[in-house]
């Protein structure tokens, strides 16, 4: 059964850095767009970057355009959001997702937070 996991996520002081892993299973990765999403307490969850199934087309929200890179590595089925100059506003649980043939599946989330 498809299965994303995150990792990467922790405490970090404003303007450092953090890497954020999703590894993926029981779907064929290479051929399907991947998604990073966001959710803040009290908030709705965000879209914040998508990367195509090839890894060469890629966008951002723009709350992290210019900080914020998604990539992916299809030989290890794991998609990455490396993550710079992070803000206290970036606080949240992010998540991978994947829609296949319409129907969407989450991983359990990782917590970013981003305080001094």
């Amino acid at each position: 059964q498809v299965q994303l996991v995150e990792s990467g996520g922790g405490l970090v002081q404003p303007g450092g850095s953090l890497r954020l892993s999703c590894t993926a299973s029981g779907f064929t990765f290479s051929v399907h767009v991947m998604r990073w999403y966001r959710q803040a307490p009290g908030k709705e969850r965000e879209l914040v970057a998508v990367i195509g199934s090839a890894g060469d087309t890629t966008n951002y929200a723009d709350s992290v355009k210019g900080r914020f890179t998604i990539s992916r590595d299809n030989g290890k089925n794991t998609m990455y959001l490396q993550m710079n100059s992070l803000k206290p506003e970036d606080t949240a649980v992010y998540y991978c997702k994947l829609n296949r043939w319409g129907q969407d599946f989450w991983g359990q989330g990782t917590q970013v937070t981003v305080s001094s």
